[in-house]
């Protein structure tokens, strides 16, 4: 398994056959067009004799596509709002479909007459909403003047007139106070809240110079009386008025609701819009004539013949030219796309490699060599039998139950497959949600713990050491083959072969003096070692003009060395997260043992329950991230470079289906 081979594909057909075309390679989801006139095409021959006929794309369709999924997403959004209330909501259970399907299914003029509709009732709403905010504040108004029992306007004089208006509660005293020196003045308290006092002064027009100088005085905040009838009869009908709007809006709102009967549909809509805006986007990179149009793009080889037979359901043989073509080196180094390709057990694990970096085109793909490392690092890491259940089950169950986003399915496929080394190590530690495996079950002795989270912990620690010196010695050994491969033997020797001699020269010193206290493996491990690092050293001279600077150069090289020995120090913490992880799940289990029966079977249930939560999430998010950092620092450093540039076929968002990729009979 490796990074998916590409071919260069060609199409030339008919000018009023490109929809057809189109749709059949945006059903393949296989197909990642590239611009033609920025290809390494010789276009000359066609600009020469068709330049008079090319055709620029239109943007009209893509714009009316673009203005329907506004019109789209508006009326989910206000649907989703506002009808909740008065129905209970309905999302769309994701399905798997085909392209072919959805679009079938897709028709237009139903869709736009939903809109409309619903553009409609969004409009009364608005409308509701303004009208029902400015009769509130009305209602607000007229509350404080309800008991005025008068209209002002019609209770004026050609001597009297009425002064409606507030002051502030602090000089209510002093404001009475000083109208009684004006002895025409009426004056009638209408309403007092926590901080105004509403009047209404009845008072003689010949005195209103004297009454304007105490009103300015304490800030006396004049009020129009607009209304033609009682204030009391203007608050009733403005209430029957509120009451009456909120029936139009429950009304209104119950129509929307039925809509909702229709937000499949609508989903739907909105699905196959992406789909119609992509396929008129892919239109920008081909060229149109007004009598044919030419296609080029990346293709998987083992899709070739899917193609043929796919473009043979929908027009003639004869009607079509396909043309496939192996890349040229320049497009495998600037513009080819990377797809990987690998068995169902690794390809969850792509996505550890997608985060990094990608491959390019010609170089290894990590992904199968860096799994098995993963799952065994992952596994030591949570190592707990309970926890890896709950991640079986719970993985096995959202795959079998729902219909997951891609994305999400890969997550739950890459968790699926983690569990079964997290239930391994559980078993070596002898762990169960912190809990202890017994040493004898129904009178039969159990090897349980294998190894000791606290007896054995020297051993873990070189047992995690180990793992990380085969790792490394791996990724070597890679690096050295893929420099072979491109016979550049030297540089295979002193940045891989040379090193693994050193490494394991080293090894060999030191099992020879702390295990087996032999002089001769000592010194097997010494010649070996030595004659690694003089291969370090003496390569760069071999291949300098320099022999001063390449001799610098590889004495700067082997002190390299000390690296890798920080390298093997980072993967005890393998050992590390998976002690601590169990001690505090064993620390939760104690917590609730030492609480009285009574609370320990009630409370104590919900709370180990949530401390064990807590603590597989951390254990899960540490394993997760610290066994990446492993793969990425210690591993990939010693072989991978990476930054191919991702394959991007033709297809649609996927937003609320799995758009399953045609399948045709060969």
């Amino acid at each position: 398994m490796a990074v998916n081979k590409m071919e260069k594909m060609t199409i030339i057909a008919a000018a009023e056959r490109e929809e057809e075309i189109l749709q059949a390679v945006q059903g393949m989801q296989a197909i990642e067009i590239k611009d033609f006139f920025h290809s390494n095409v010789d276009s000359s021959y066609l600009e020469k004799h068709f330049s008079t006929t090319f055709l620029e794309t239109e943007e009209s369709k893509k714009n009316h596509f673009q203005a329907l999924l506004t019109e789209i997403q508006d009326s989910l959004t206000f649907i989703e709002r506002f009808s909740e209330s008065t129905s209970k909501k309905k999302s769309i259970k994701r399905q798997i479909r085909t392209l072919h399907s959805l679009e079938q299914d897709f028709d237009e003029q139903i869709i736009r007459k939903y809109l409309k509709e619903i553009t409609s009732l969004k409009s009364k709403l608005t409308l509701i909403e303004t009208t029902r905010k400015d009769l509130l504040s009305k209602e607000k108004w007229l509350a404080r003047w309800q008991y005025l029992d008068i209209i002002p306007k019609e209770n004026s004089s050609e001597s009297t007139d009425i002064l409606l208006g507030s002051i502030s509660s602090a000089s209510q005293i002093d404001f009475l106070a000083d109208l009684e020196c004006l002895s025409s003045v009426y004056v009638e308290e209408i309403y007092q809240s926590q901080n105004h006092v509403y009047y209404s002064l009845i008072y003689l027009r010949s005195q209103l110079a004297d009454l304007d100088k105490i009103i300015s005085r304490y800030s006396f905040i004049q009020v129009e009386y607009p209304y033609d009838i009682l204030p009391n009869e203007a608050y009733q009908k403005n209430k029957e008025e509120l009451a009456s709007l909120v029936k139009e809006e429950q009304q209104l709102k119950s129509n929307l609701a039925s809509y909702r009967n229709h937000l499949a549909e609508i989903y739907l809509a909105e699905e196959m819009t992406y789909a119609f805006i992509n396929r008129e986007e892919a239109k920008k990179h081909l060229l149109n004539t007004s009598y044919f149009f030419i296609m080029q793009g990346w293709i998987p080889v083992d899709e070739k013949q899917q193609l043929s037979t796919a473009l043979q359901r929908v027009l003639p043989k004869e009607e079509v030219y396909i043309a496939f073509d192996e890349p040229t080196n320049d497009e495998i180094q600037a513009d080819i796309p990377v797809k990987l390709k690998n068995n169902s057990l690794v390809a969850p694990f792509e996505m550890l490699t997608e985060m990094y970096s990608l491959p390019k085109y010609d170089e290894i793909d990590p992904t199968p060599i860096m799994t098995p490392f993963y799952m065994v690092f992952f596994g030591m890491m949570v190592a707990d039998i309970g926890y890896g259940l709950l991640m079986l089950f719970g993985a096995f169950l959202a795959l079998k139950l729902m219909v997951l986003p891609r994305g999400m399915k890969r997550f739950a496929d890459f968790f699926l497959i983690l569990s079964f080394p997290t239930i391994v190590w559980g078993f070596i530690y002898g762990s169960i949600f912190g809990a202890t495996l017994p040493k004898v079950f129904l009178g039969i002795d159990l090897p349980f713990p294998i190894l000791s989270t606290t007896e054995d912990v020297n051993t873990i620690l070189i047992l995690s050491v180990i793992f990380g010196f085969v790792q490394l010695l791996t990724g070597l050994m890679v690096n050295g083959i893929e420099l072979t491969k491109r016979k550049r033997y030297l540089e295979s020797i002193s940045e891989s072969f040379a090193w693994q001699g050193l490494l394991v020269g080293i090894l060999i010193v030191v099992v020879g003096m702390l295990i087996f206290s032999n002089d001769g493996l000592v010194t097997a491990g010494i010649i070996v070692a030595a004659i690694s690092a003089l291969s370090i050293v003496i390569v760069p001279v071999i291949q300098s003009k320099s022999k001063v600077k390449g001799f610098a150069k590889g004495l700067y090289g082997l002190y390299g060395l000390t690296g890798y020995i920080g390298d093997l120090v980072s993967y005890t913490r393998l050992m590390a997260l998976g002690i601590s992880g169990g001690s505090i799940a064993a620390a939760f289990n104690m917590l609730v043992a030492f609480m009285p029966p009574a609370a320990r079977f009630t409370v104590g249930i919900v709370l180990i329950i949530a401390l064990h939560a807590l603590n597989l999430f951390l254990s899960l998010l540490s394993a997760y991230v610290h066994g990446a950092r492993l793969q990425y620092v210690e591993f990939f450093g010693k072989f991978y470079t990476g930054g191919g540039r991702a394959f991007k076929p033709l297809k649609t968002e996927e937003k609320y289906v799995n758009i399953e990729k045609t399948k045709v009979e060969e």
